[in-house]
């Protein structure tokens, strides 16, 4: 029997047994049907694998059996993988090498039974539930939109660990399997069975039959082999070291080195093809135990915990169970109101999106076919769900009519109140009372838009990032007077539309524009006083963000910035006061990207680089901030946000810390693998944070408006530091 001392098991642990059924259907087959009870859909925890194992002693010794089937409990419901919560509970490398050096002589097993074995999969197939169908000899797949496998490790801080980093290199060659593993994504089912990640397709409701006439050998299986491929590249230590070469030389260039999973996945897959099973396994081993217990793993864990946990704000409660919107509408064809159009028609729902201007409205057209038609070519939608897609939207000039069918609309029109408003009043004339009337604001009050309009309770935020379609957080902003059930109704369709949702309070900036206020001014502060834009841009790449904060500012509009800035210093007073660099350096034709020039110049051509406009030092008014060291700088701009955060968190802007480290990573890009960053400080030590907060704010000249008052410690982070606590 396995032994599970130190795997943490869940509450619920059912009896020895109930996990994995063993089935007859007929002379000869087995069918191992993974039904775990406390589980709707089975994960690898320590009570299925306890099971599996105790099944695998039943089977081993029935010298009748020719075959033999792996499944889940239905054709989409195969498994979730390893137990995420389990893993990341545990913090000793020596515990988690012997719990994957067990489940590596478990799955060996399988590979290692007389019977021919067949894994019969669908729906989600990610990480160790894939790595089990690899152990098996064969993997039939349900063709279905559900279906999707992959090993997604890397992207949780650690590799493929209970033989993906082996057994796919073996099955589908070294460059294949480096590319899937360093990715992390799930493909579906075509898509997996032409990279031969899958053996055969079925269509659900025949996958057992499938499965079953291959375990018996009623069907030959069609096995694709690498040929000369496994000697001239898999085995060949030349080309599989130029392979890992470039990988390596990629992953760098990427994560500038704060990523450790991905280097190790590829020396695994390099020497996977070279090197003994047992010996292979050995390495997974130590790589996944040294990893798993590792900062950045607890970090991205920490992150993939959240998102699961924002997703479910859209399931109903006490009842009440959210629609799901087949009609809805946008109003302003923008960037922003034509591409959240976009996304509502490609994702189901009947959208018509209106505007005054028509040259708008065909342009957003254009935008939307031209995206439809891309993901159709890359194969990403079938053609009749392109053609549907593109069906679904069409557009209007006439908002006085023609909304009447809408569950939802979505307002993205200018950002003045007086407009807003007038927008609400006249859909509010012709939609039905319990049409939901979101606004994309990013900076104007939910509560005071609703003011007027009949039924304020339907009113709510749903606030995009720009750009709508790569950008992953939904800020779902509950005014004074929105219900509950809007609410959740709005974090539903965030997740249908593949987004995040994060629900915050109706406060200026909300929450991630809030946070990233003081951020990007005090860069600008530091660039007045003479730090090299180049050197802060630099600075703050290495520290994990996606992009320096000059060229944030140029992506977002320094018209934008500038506005957003005073709306936060209107609200928040002293320690929000902008400093004035911006609005000296800002013209017509200097607004950033859309206009060519702003802190950068940005080329034309499309692959060329921004460089860093040559007239800066003319708007730098000293030379302090030059002679600063690199900390002194990383510290003014990502302390200014930890002050911030905890002043929202102490005032339930967003209800917990887990979710607004969430916000702080999907919506303002904050350094990954530290986790977000109410978990950085907590890394730090909030007495180092409040002792560096306070030498910052003795530093700022008294009379340098706002200077001190960022800086001065939030009174949470002050009594968090007096008795030792966190944030998490």
């Amino acid at each position: 029997m396995i032994d599970l001392d130190g795997f943490p098991l869940p509450e619920n642990c059912p009896e020895p047994g109930a996990c994995v059924r063993i089935e007859r259907p007929e002379d000869g087959l087995a069918v191992l049907v993974l039904d775990p009870p406390h589980r709707s859909l089975a994960v690898l925890d320590g009570p299925l694998l306890r099971d599996l194992d105790a099944a695998l002693d039943e089977i081993e010794g029935d010298s009748s059996l020719r075959g033999v089937v792996i499944a889940g409990r239905e054709p989409l419901q195969f498994a979730a993988g390893a137990d995420i919560d389990a893993i990341g509970a545990i913090t000793d490398p020596a515990v988690l090498d012997r719990v994957v050096r067990m489940v590596h002589g478990l799955f060996g097993r399988i590979a290692a039974l007389r019977p021919r074995t067949v894994a019969a999969v669908g729906g989600p197939v990610p990480g160790g539930a894939f790595e089990l169908s690899l152990a098996c000899d064969l993997i039939v797949a349900a063709d279905h939109p559900k279906t999707r496998i992959g090993l997604p490790e890397t992207q949780l801080g650690i590799v493929p660990g209970w033989g993906g980093c082996h057994r796919l290199p073996r099955r589908v060659g070294v460059p294949a399997a480096m590319q899937a593993i360093l990715a992390g994504k799930l493909m579906p089912a075509k898509p997996a069975w032409k990279k031969r990640f899958v053996d055969r397709l079925a269509k659900p409701e025949y996958l057992r039959r499938v499965a079953a006439d291959l375990a018996l050998g009623r069907e030959k299986p069609r096995r694709r082999g690498r040929g000369w491929k496994t000697w001239a590249v898999d085995r060949n230590p030349l080309a599989t070291a130029l392979v890992a070469r470039q990988a390596r030389k990629m992953v760098l260039a990427r994560t500038r080195g704060h990523y450790p999973a991905p280097l190790r996945a590829i020396d695994l897959v390099a020497a996977a093809c070279r090197t003994p099973l047992a010996a292979a396994a050995a390495r997974e081993a130590a790589a996944t135990a040294e990893l798993a217990a590792g900062p950045v793993c607890k970090s991205l864990v920490s992150i993939f915990k959240g998102s699961e946990a924002a997703k479910k704000l859209g399931r109903g409660r006490d009842g009440f169970e959210p629609r799901r919107f087949e009609h809805g509408a946008v109003i302003g064809a923008g960037v922003m109101g034509g591409a959240i159009a976009s996304l509502l028609a490609e994702k189901g729902i009947w959208t018509r999106l209106g505007d005054l201007d028509p040259e708008a409205c065909d342009a957003a057209l254009r935008r939307h076919r031209a995206e439809i038609a891309k993901k159709k070519k890359r194969r990403r939608l079938e053609r009749h769900e392109a053609m549907l897609a593109v069906d679904r939207l069409d557009t209007t000039t006439d908002l006085g009519r023609g909304f009447h069918r809408a569950q939802i609309v979505v307002e993205a029109v200018a950002e003045r109140l007086d407009v807003k408003r007038k927008v609400f009043a006249g859909l509010a004339a012709q939609v039905a009372d319990d049409c939901l009337l979101a606004t994309n604001t990013s900076s104007l009050s939910v509560s005071a838009i609703a003011e007027g309009v009949p039924h304020p309770e339907r009113v709510v935020g749903m606030h995009f990032f720009n750009p709508v379609r790569k950008m992953p957080l939904v800020e779902v902003i509950r005014g004074e007077q929105t219900s509950e059930e809007a609410v959740t109704e709005i974090a539903a369709l965030a997740v249908r539309l593949g987004k995040t949702p994060v629900v915050v309070a109706d406060v200026a900036g909300f929450l991630v524009n809030r946070l990233l206020g003081p951020y990007l001014d005090e860069a600008i502060r530091l660039f007045e006083e003479g730090a090299d834009p180049a050197r802060i841009d630099r600075l703050m790449l290495d520290f994990g963000m996606p992009m320096g904060p000059f060229l944030l500012l140029d992506e977002v509009g320094l018209d934008i910035a500038s506005h957003a800035s005073q709306s936060l210093h209107e609200a928040y007073g002293e320690r929000m006061t902008p400093a004035t660099g911006v609005a000296e350096m800002m013209g017509p034709d200097r607004l950033g990207k859309k206009t060519g020039f702003g802190f950068y110049r940005h080329p034309k051509e499309r692959k060329a680089k921004p460089v860093l406009a040559d007239d800066l030092s003319r708007y730098q008014t000293g030379r302090a901030a030059a002679a600063l060291s690199d900390a002194q700088l990383v510290d003014r701009m990502v302390l200014a946000m930890v002050n911030e955060a905890a002043r929202c968190l102490e005032e339930k802007v967003v209800a917990t810390a887990e979710l607004l480290d969430l916000a702080t990573v999907f919506g303002t890009g904050f350094a990954p693998f530290r986790g977000g960053v109410l978990r950085y400080a907590d890394g730090e030590g909030l007495a180092a944070i409040r002792d560096r907060l306070r030498r910052i704010a003795e530093e700022q000249v008294a009379d340098r408006p706002g200077g001190p008052a960022r800086f001065t410690p939030a009174p949470l982070i002050e009594e968090l530091a007096a008795r030792g606590g966190s944030f998490r």
